[in-house]
């Protein structure tokens, strides 16, 4: 089966299509073909990818990528037995591709995120989120859709196969240590950028560090580059950064209460698990189940700088308690939440859609 992957929005390096579906592919023995923005954020290909560079779509500067995008799907389209897009971009740039097998991968609350985008004017933000469920509708009626959540099921009329964006779960992992919580994802003000900035100063005096992974701009950058006892290392593929959350006290997310958070589960609470290490998150409903389900988190309020650095300060004293919560919250996701499970079951679900 070749399989033509196409996103000009998301970095190449994204988990889900970088670490997860592609290596899916590859290892069942299927070509890849890889569009993104390779150039636009220094990345490369894959080994065993076909990599083909297009200008990346960001903000309002998105009418040259899309362009780009759909003179490439227009060329290779007839090459490939599955188109896999990864954005409503991606799926627009599809739109009257006269091809059989085009699926979207749907792994984010379109409409929801655009209550999040700067770029977009305040009062265009609620008419955009409506045409981004028409779109959506649309798209379920001439596409084939994947689901990243069981709770985006709820948005269509009919069923959609879903493929959990869940973490590989190595063999072993380093133990938990002490002195270390870390942070891996996207930094920005509404994934509390500036909540993990305040708890570095929080808890500066304690010998606990925290250490920031993953790109933040502005003034937020600037906030973490300035504050106490933060380490932020910027962006890391995001094999590299789970590397380092090996052996950590605990991992942070400490989302704010937004819509396009509500219905998600955050991924880099599974990753922490599988890694080995606890986790404390705000109460975002998905983060509050499994807290309770896997034994391996701690909840703390939203926006509760304080509350976060004494549920860092319990767990860092007592090494007990935080082995425990890490191992079983590490042999729960092995059971619950494991790409060595969903990887295969989505090779299997694009081979049946190529087959047709």
């Amino acid at each position: 089966m070749r399989v033509l992957v196409v996103c000009p929005v998301h970095d190449p390096r994204d988990a889900r299509i970088a670490e997860r579906e592609i290596p899916a592919l590859l290892g069942a023995g299927h070509e890849v073909t890889q569009v993104g923005p390779f150039t636009a954020v220094g990345a490369v290909g894959q080994v065993g990818v076909r990599p083909i560079d297009i200008p990346r779509s960001v903000g309002r500067r998105r009418a040259h990528a899309l362009r780009e995008a759909r003179r490439v799907l227009r060329e290779e389209a007839g090459q490939h037995d599955i188109i896999l897009l990864h954005s409503a971009d991606a799926v627009l740039a599809a739109t009257g591709l006269g091809h059989r097998a085009i699926v979207w991968d749907l792994h984010e609350d379109t409409a929801a995120s655009l209550t999040l985008k700067s770029w977009l004017p305040g009062p265009l933000r609620a008419p955009a989120a409506r045409l981004a469920r028409r779109f959506e509708q649309r798209a379920a009626r001439h596409r084939h859709l994947l689901l990243a959540e069981t709770a985006y099921a709820d948005r269509f009329d009919q069923p959609h196969p879903i493929v959990p964006n869940t973490p590989r779960v190595p063999e072993s992992v380093l133990p938990t240590s002490r002195g270390r919580a870390v942070y891996v994802g996207s930094i920005t003000a509404a994934r509390g950028g500036e909540d993990l900035a305040d708890l570095g100063g929080a808890l500066a005096g304690t010998g606990i560090e925290v250490e920031v992974i993953g790109p933040a701009s502005g003034a937020l950058a600037r906030r973490l580059r300035d504050a106490e006892c933060v380490q932020w290392r910027g962006f890391m593929p995001n094999r590299q950064a789970l590397q380092r959350v090996q052996g950590a006290t605990v991992g942070m997310s400490l989302l704010h209460d937004e819509p396009n958070y509500v219905h998600s589960m955050p991924t880099k609470l599974l990753e922490y698990l599988a890694q080995g290490v606890p986790f404390v998150s705000t109460p975002l409903p998905l983060a509050v189940d499994l807290a309770e389900r896997s034994g391996g988190g701690v909840i703390v309020p939203f926006g509760d700088v304080r509350a976060a650095r004494d549920a860092v300060v319990e767990l860092n004293a007592d090494d007990t308690r935080r082995q425990a919560m890490a191992d079983a919250g590490r042999s729960w996701v092995r059971e619950h939440a494991n790409w060595g499970v969903d990887g295969p079951a989505f090779v299997r679900q694009l081979e049946e859609w190529a087959r047709r």
